[in-house]
């Protein structure tokens, strides 16, 4: 919508009538987002593959075949195929087995599930700032303060 990304959601205890589209930018479940563009992406693929199925008949004319062969090719382009640059990492899930980034790219407004052991040898720095962005700091007290705590006890 408008350029951005939107999921209609169903909220838990509520009927598809209080379903509401929402910016992908409002939400932060990105284990969701990730399964459901890898569900969505299997959908695709196997519609694709049963249109296959379904054309008997190939074009006559050979500009019409290279048209649509090259189509194809586009519409399966994904992840670093694309040949976009990343521009940082939404989620991350591994519902499917492996590893696997949302991937956000740079002048696209279009994510990918990409594999992480891909993301990691063709962007590490994008995959250091993800993890970054979500490491956990416990401080531990020093020995003076172990001794003031002890001190105030006694």
């Amino acid at each position: 919508m408008k350029g951005r990304v939107e999921f209609l959601l169903k909220w838990k205890g509520f009927s598809d009538e209080d379903n509401t589209w929402e910016p992908q930018d409002n939400l932060d479940c990105p284990d969701l987002i990730a399964e459901y563009m890898q569900k969505h992406k299997e959908k695709e693929e196997k519609k694709k593959e049963v249109k296959r199925k379904s054309t008997t008949d190939a074009p006559a004319d050979p500009e019409e075949r290279g048209g649509k062969k090259k189509k194809e090719e586009a519409e399966k382009a994904r992840g670093f195929s694309r040949g976009l640059q990343p521009e940082r990492i939404i989620g991350a899930t591994d519902s499917s087995g492996e590893l696997m980034f949302l991937m956000k790219w740079k002048n696209s407004d279009e994510a990918d599930l990409v594999p992480a052991k891909e993301a990691n040898v063709k962007c590490p720095q994008v995959v250091i700032s993800f993890y970054e962005e979500r490491l956990t700091w416990h401080s531990y007290p020093t020995e003076e303060e172990e001794k003031k705590e002890e001190e105030k006890k006694d």
